[in-house]
């Protein structure tokens, strides 16, 4: 038998106890149920599981609680004594408390590392989605990025995407010819909707060091796989934000690790919580996008668990992909919760000793329906489950317990400090500046040019001399001015202010 996590069971008799098995990990799998049923506690047993199984587990802590993980379990004695109590009863022999390694991240860089990604490796598409474009803003956001390959404009963060877009709103007509229409009115859009990211911190997720894969699929020295925890209250108060970082991390796992077939354990397991912010109004192709990633990434060794309060959340097309499911009560109040409970209901194998629908209606908290894949990937039939009692702490830790982990983490430094390497808005503000001396130049030749054929008349007092502009702006002006002074002036500074950022 390979091996196996125990998940929990029905009594000491061991035949109902439920078992994950290791090498059918990665064919992910579904947490749900209703609030308050004990989702969260599931979530936290199976990371301990995978821990010491030598699994790396990432995964958001949304209500601030499973930051215990790092901790033992202490509790007081009547729930000391509960845990006991479900221990004994469901033949938990060995049940000790213990802590787990775990590596705290944030994008906000307060209650772990920074966690940082690129512009450029977020892409067009989820960066749509983050700002809620609509189709056709998503078009211009495309061809600007099509552009920056173009022009060898690095996009590292939100300067770099506001310089490049205000290009592009300069350069419309002629970048029109060869891309399609590019409205002002949707560049407006795109960068009215920067400035809301940007308020919301969305800003603080763009930027270098970008965040290295690898260090999300770290074991400790005693071979148990680190759990790293997005600190994520906060950032649920941005909830585009949470959900499009969760998707762009997902496709970095799926693009970048190599095919590994079917491993005897996963390389990763990733907790997907509030999954239902991931499909919310999200358009097709983002759909379209998901249920790729989460049919293909298994083969590179990562398994996704979807936690959400009712299998309804998820598209049919994901749903059909999760092969471990740990079913908690479901509530059926409204003619919506009976069908949505019969739906669940019917996505498990029958039990011929219990109604399946029933039962999801009646588990107590910490007691769920369970379908663990079994031999040859066949799905377990549907069983009550008692989940184990978890190892680890139950609820937070104290803010200066974070503190010391973190400042002791293996990663303490490297993602501390931003890094702001030369990028778009650099290159396009030297460009840009380049641009403003060459038409000066032009402009004061073209002075030159008419004092030395147009002698003064006859009495006509010379011409006083002309002072230098002293700044940038008062440079632009003059050439302006000579630019409205005849043909040959408009020609020579449409030539240089057209040519502006032509060229790498």
């Amino acid at each position: 038998m390979s091996q196996r996590l125990f998940i929990g069971g029905a009594g000491p008799d061991h035949m109902a106890a439920q078992y994950l098995r290791l090498d059918y990990a990665n064919r992910h799998g579904l947490i749900a149920g209703a609030t308050g049923t004990g989702k969260t506690v599931t979530l936290q047993v199976m990371a301990e599981g995978f821990s010491a199984a030598g699994v790396p587990v990432f995964m958001a802590d949304v209500k601030g609680d499973l930051a215990g993980l790092a901790a033992p379990g202490r509790t007081d004695a009547r729930a000391h004594d509960a845990f006991q109590t479900r221990a004994a009863t469901i033949g938990l022999a060995d049940y000790a408390y213990t802590a787990f390694p775990v590596t705290f991240w944030d994008l906000f860089g307060e209650q772990g590392h920074p966690i940082r990604t690129t512009i450029a490796e977020m892409g067009p598409l989820l960066l749509s989605r983050l700002l809620e474009l609509n189709e056709v803003q998503e078009g211009v956001l495309t061809i600007a990025f099509r552009v920056a390959d173009d022009e060898g404009l690095p996009l590292l963060d939100l300067a770099d995407l506001r310089s490049l877009l205000a290009w592009v709103g300069q350069n419309a007509a002629t970048l029109s010819l060869s891309w399609g229409n590019i409205a002002p009115a949707s560049i407006g859009a795109i960068q009215r909707r920067l400035l809301v990211l940007e308020s919301q911190g969305g800003a603080l997720l763009f930027g270098e060091p970008a965040l290295d894969l690898s260090d999300m699929m770290r074991l400790d020295p005693d071979g148990r796989g680190r759990i790293s925890i997005l600190a994520a209250d906060r950032l649920m108060g941005a909830p585009q934000l949470y959900a499009t970082f969760l998707l762009w991390l997902l496709s970095q796992l799926f693009e970048e690790l190599p095919e590994v077939g079917d491993p005897d354990k996963p390389r990763l397991v990733f907790f997907f919580d509030e999954a239902h912010l991931l499909f919310d109004g999200a358009p097709k192709a983002l759909t379209d996008k998901v249920e790729r990633v989460a049919r293909l990434i298994r083969s590179k060794g990562v398994g996704v668990y979807f936690v959400t309060q009712s299998p309804d959340d998820l598209p049919q097309n994901v749903l059909g992909q999760l092969g471990n499911r740990v079913q908690h009560a479901l509530r059926a109040f409204t003619a919506r919760d009976r069908t949505a409970l019969k739906r669940a209901a019917e996505t498990y194998r029958d039990n011929p000793e219990f109604d399946t629908a029933q039962a999801i209606r009646e588990v107590g908290v910490g007691e769920a329906v369970t379908s663990l894949l079994e031999d040859k990937g066949v799905p377990g039939m549907a069983q009550r489950t008692l989940i184990r009692p978890p190892a680890s702490l139950l609820g937070p830790i104290e803010p200066a317990q974070r503190a010391a982990l973190i400042a002791a983490s293996p990663l303490a430094g490297k993602y501390d400090r931003l890094i702001d390497r030369d990028s778009a808005h650099e290159m396009l503000t030297r460009r840009a500046a380049q641009a403003a001396r060459a038409a000066e130049d032009a402009a004061q030749a073209a002075d030159r040019d008419q004092r030395r054929y147009s002698p003064p008349a006859r009495g006509t007092p010379a011409p006083r001399r002309r002072q230098p502009p002293d700044t940038l702006g008062a440079a632009l002006g003059d050439a302006l001015i000579k630019e409205l002074s005849g043909t040959t002036g408009k020609r020579l500074v449409r030539g240089i202010l057209g040519g502006l950022f032509k060229g790498r």
